[in-house]
């Protein structure tokens, strides 16, 4: 009876030991800790226990003199159970060992593809919160540099230094074809004076145009500029402490305009932070929220947001950067007298069709001057005048007496162009001595080709063919009505016959 779901079931009175290791709630607890007045007064434990609905034992608890002063705490269960990372503690640890910053979804995946992890990433990165900065510490314990995660604040004079760096600024002129648009940012050390124009590109004839309007804009060359290692600056990458090779067209264009090439560390972006806040400033102020058609005008709403920028105070050197700027201006080497032609050079292959491929368009070499597979020079000359026709690709041999030039193109605008001059391809088989006739001179083989002003009609050339040119007889009907009547002779059978015969000669003659 007792066991029935519809049956009331007795309450099941708790043991005293379960009561007295109980832990009651911060509000019950509270409510028992009022009622010491009471209890002092001369209230027993069972008359508070009913005003609060606890054991009077539980009261007792924590109405004596040495009862805590705060709410009691459940024992926490951290240990008690088995956790699911556990079995790959020690592969985390390595690679963190290895990698202090490496990423939580790396590792995860990592885990997964190597470990056989069943875990969700979340178990991971729980771990990770923990672990990273107990391991960080450890490793900040034996790393010889003790300064590692510091660096030197400096100031330079006026003139002495500028910093180049890019912004990636996405899709937006993508509407209008572009798909993606650079932003080219240097900025003078001293002033802190900006310089940013925009492009689709960041390859090297346009690294070193950017520098040319830069240059132009401040009216100057400063002594030095601070790059990152970027292909367009260094030849190849090396390992720390070791000298950096630069690309000789770097080297070339520095020489050139007379400053020094000062090339950052790897992983040091403290080194040229004026210009990496540069970036930034720019994207906010300019780009952001506003909608382009073109690369002008992007450079013109930066143009039209720079006397802004110039006339704030700077926060770090507390004065107006026009002001500022004026003396930093004032010490830049001058400008040379020729610019330097910037040319970005490439090796290409010449295919059997004489022509060169390259950034996705065709240019055509001289038949005679080359052989199939030739392995050709191809140079970009960026244009020095604004008012020009454009960027020209030069095409030049390769060999150990030196280089020879091949042709000279306007550099293709529309990916997919072919940019060919036809008398690159004189001497070469066009087609122009293929014919087909319908004579033929059985003696000579021939079949000269009809002069197309004399070229008979369709039929009439039908007509003119082998077996086809037979001269027809023409006679009137009557001819043909006498052949067919009845004979009225009085001969035998073989009389009119005879005469059927003979109207068919005559025919046929």
């Amino acid at each position: 009876m007792w066991g029935h779901p519809s049956v009331r079931q007795p309450p099941r009175r708790r043991s005293r030991r379960a009561t007295l290791l109980m832990i009651v709630e911060s509000e019950t607890w509270m409510n028992i800790r009022r009622f010491r007045v009471l209890h002092a007064a001369g209230a027993t434990y069972a008359e508070i226990a009913r005003e609060c609905g606890v054991d009077w034992r539980t009261v007792r608890k924590y109405l004596a003199q040495d009862a805590p002063s705060v709410p009691p705490l459940a024992p926490t269960r951290v240990g008690t159970q088995t956790q699911v990372i556990a079995p790959y503690v020690e592969q985390i640890e390595m690679m963190l060992r290895a990698d202090i910053t490496l990423r939580g979804t790396v590792i995860h995946e990592r885990l997964v593809a190597e470990h056989g992890f069943t875990g969700s990433y979340q178990r991971v990165k729980v771990f990770l919160a923990d672990a990273r900065p107990r391991l960080a510490a450890e490793l900040a314990d034996h790393d010889e540099n003790q300064l590692s995660g510091l660096h030197r604040r400096f100031e330079v004079v006026p003139g002495a230094q500028a910093q180049v760096d890019w912004g990636d600024e996405g899709d937006v002129l993508a509407h209008v074809g572009i798909a993606n648009v650079y932003s080219f940012h240097m900025t003078l050390s001293h002033s802190r004076d900006p310089f940013t124009c925009f492009t689709s590109s960041m390859d090297m004839a346009t690294f070193w145009d950017c520098h040319r309007r830069a240059f132009a804009h401040f009216g100057g060359v400063p002594g030095a500029i601070v790059y990152d290692r970027t292909k367009t600056v260094i030849r190849r990458h090396v390992a720390p402490r070791v000298v950096v090779p630069l690309h000789p067209e770097a080297a070339a264009f520095a020489e050139h305009y007379g400053f020094v090439i000062d090339v950052l560390a790897a992983y040091r972006p403290t080194g040229k932070g004026r210009v990496e806040r540069q970036v930034l400033i720019v994207r906010e102020h300019v780009v952001a929220g506003r909608v382009f058609n073109s690369l002008a005008e992007l450079d013109a709403a930066y143009a039209v947001w720079l006397p802004i920028r110039r006339a704030q105070v700077h926060r770090t050197h507390a004065q107006v950067i026009a002001v500022r700027a004026e003396v930093d201006r004032a010490a830049l080497r001058p400008l040379p007298a020729q610019p330097y032609l910037v040319a970005d050079r490439h090796l290409r292959r010449v295919g059997k069709d004489c022509l060169v491929s390259f950034e996705g368009s065709l240019y055509s070499v001289p038949a005679r001057a080359i052989r199939a597979g030739l392995r050709v020079q191809v140079a970009v000359h960026r244009d020095t005048d604004p008012a020009g026709a454009g960027d020209t690709i030069v095409i030049h041999t390769l060999t150990e007496a030196g280089s020879r030039w091949l042709a000279s193109h306007p550099r293709a605008g529309l990916k997919g162009s072919w940019v060919i001059d036809e008398t690159h391809w004189n001497g070469l088989p066009d087609g122009h001595t293929r014919a087909v006739s319908t004579d033929h001179d059985p003696a000579t083989g021939s079949r000269p080709r009809p002069d197309a002003a004399s070229e008979p009609e369709p039929l009439a050339a039908l007509l003119r063919r082998r077996g086809a040119d037979i001269d027809i007889a023409v006679r009137p009907l009557a001819t043909y009505d006498q052949l067919t009547a009845p004979s009225t002779g009085t001969g035998t059978g073989t009389g009119s016959q005879g005469g059927i015969g003979a109207g068919v000669e005559e025919v046929a003659s």
